[in-house]
């Protein structure tokens, strides 16, 4: 079988036009700011200017394999676990499922390489929208109101959901004898709407799967209604669980494309039927013990099935098997090359960030201080906004947002830029009170011998302010690398997601 593999760049710049004007305004905007640029005269402008120049050539030069590379990618969620696409427990740089399988196969029949990209699973959709992949296979279920913004193939699998409850429970055998109880489910999914439809069930939605049946184990909810295919995965390994109760409702997945992509999806549907043809998907749906009398029915193939599911069995064997301690941290010491690659990134994204945030916020203090009343009110105004706002928002604005007045930045980009901007409101504040607390005498003994106030701030005031911001700067630094764990929500895979 046949995993894809998880890659996890220093980091992935794909820029486009865009960020390129922005680094060339950048770079202009910098050399007008001679004196500055001369003030921060040394090793740290030096170390600075490394950082600076290492960010360009990691765009410049992704960016030329980006466009050299003609690749298909399909977007999913490798934390929804098994069996949809997850990190292979013998070795965790692969990720493997029967979507990845399947992903695979399209790929061969359409003679084009496919490359998975992380996604969490509630930002498929706008991620897909935005284009950071040219697909979306993550049990992406076929509604109305999804087909109103994407373009749906047909179906791959069809099933059904089903309830699973604790297996000590004799008084819940299906959904009518959930009056007056709680229930988990997954959000957004067609799970979700079924149960609320009702209105007599108290629904708990989550983001992941297993954190639904873990609540189950542990007595907060009374039952979890999920695709058959998710219980399947998720309660057999556990004897303390149990499915109950008849098929409910019937759904079917599908990929999904983004809108003015006919010519794709009419390539995804040619290939989806090669491989029906062929019997490639059932065998694919086997091997991952999927092959249901309801896929049978809709794939009009109802040969009796002899094959034995030996992906389903070596999943069932890692989840229950008796594991030693030796072999346990050997299976531990398999994820230590991705937490180190995980790690870079989010090292290079905080260093990154905080160069932006120091040259930024040392600009907005000066302007504070110095500038005129305009200029004074909008940077006040600027760094009383940002510090008032999430940073989670900020993001979600930056990434999400601003496409849709045409301004896009690719994942990199944008995490420096929301971390960087949001933390040079707080520089700027650390700059101003440096600044500040240089005794006024100086400036008039600068400009008593001659000086201008630009020489005066560039010789006098600002070397002496930015000694003694050291501590709070060197504060901020490790704040920031802590929050850029945030970036995962903008499909950034550092450490969080290593």
């Amino acid at each position: 079988m046949q995993g894809a593999n998880l890659q996890i760049p220093y980091l992935s710049f794909v820029i486009g036009h865009s960020s390129l004007v922005i680094f060339h305004r950048f770079s202009v905007f910098s050399a007008r700011l001679e004196w500055l640029r001369r003030a921060l005269a040394g090793p740290t402008n030096l170390a600075l200017q490394a950082i600076l120049s290492g960010a360009l050539m990691l765009c410049l030069c992704d960016n030329a394999q980006a466009t050299g590379s003609k690749t298909l990618s399909w977007g999913g969620d490798a934390e929804g676990g098994a069996p949809f696409q997850f990190q292979d427990p013998r070795e965790p740089s692969r990720i493997i499922g029967f979507e990845v399988d399947i992903a695979d196969a399209i790929g061969r029949v359409l003679g084009i390489p496919v490359q998975f990209v992380q996604n969490q699973w509630d930002g498929l959709i706008p991620g897909l929208d935005r284009g950071n992949y040219d697909m979306v296979v993550s049990g992406l279920e076929i509604t109305p109101d999804r087909a109103q913004v994407v373009l749906f193939s047909r179906p791959y699998y069809v099933t059904f959901e089903q309830l699973a409850v604790r297996a000590d429970d004799h008084s819940i055998n299906s959904l009518d004898d959930c009056k007056a109880k709680t229930l988990g489910t997954l959000k957004g999914s067609l799970a979700q709407r079924i149960l609320e439809a009702r209105g007599n069930i108290r629904v708990l939605s989550y983001d992941g799967q297993i954190n639904a049946y873990e609540d189950l184990l542990n007595g907060r909810l009374d039952g979890v209604l999920m695709d058959h295919i998710i219980a399947l995965y998720n309660v057999a390994p556990l004897p303390q669980l149990k499915m109950t109760g008849p098929p409910v409702g019937r759904l079917e997945y599908g990929i999904a494309v983004r809108k003015g992509d006919e010519d794709l999806l009419a390539g995804i549907n040619g290939a989806l039927d090669k491989i029906i043809a062929s019997g490639e998907l059932r065998r694919i749906l086997e091997n991952w013990n999927l092959w249901t009398s309801q896929c049978a029915e809709y794939f009009n193939d109802r040969e009796p099935s002899s094959a034995r599911a030996e992906a389903y069995h070596a999943y069932l064997e890692e989840r229950t098997g008796t594991v030693s301690f030796v072999a346990r941290v050997k299976r531990y010491a398999t994820y230590i090359p991705l937490l180190g690659r995980g790690a870079l990134v989010t090292l290079e994204l905080s260093l990154f960030a905080m160069t932006l945030a120091v040259f930024l916020g040392l600009l907005l203090a000066l302007t504070r201080l110095y500038g005129p009343a305009p200029v004074r009110l909008a940077a006040g105004a600027y760094v009383e906004s940002i510090r008032g706002t999430p940073l989670l928002i900020q993001l979600f604005l930056i990434f999400y947002g601003l496409p849709h007045i045409g301004i896009r930045f690719t994942p990199p980009i944008a995490a420096i830029l929301g971390l960087g901007l949001n933390y040079s409101a707080y520089e700027a504040e650390n700059y101003r009170a440096g600044i500040q607390s240089i005794p006024r005498t100086q400036m008039e003994a600068a400009l008593a011998l001659g000086m201008t106030r630009l020489q005066a701030l560039r010789h006098v005031i600002v070397p002496q302010a930015l000694r003694l911001v050291i501590p709070p700067v060197t504060n901020d630094f490790i704040a920031l690398l802590k929050d850029s764990s945030l970036v995962s929500v903008i499909t950034m895979v550092e450490l969080t997601k290593a």
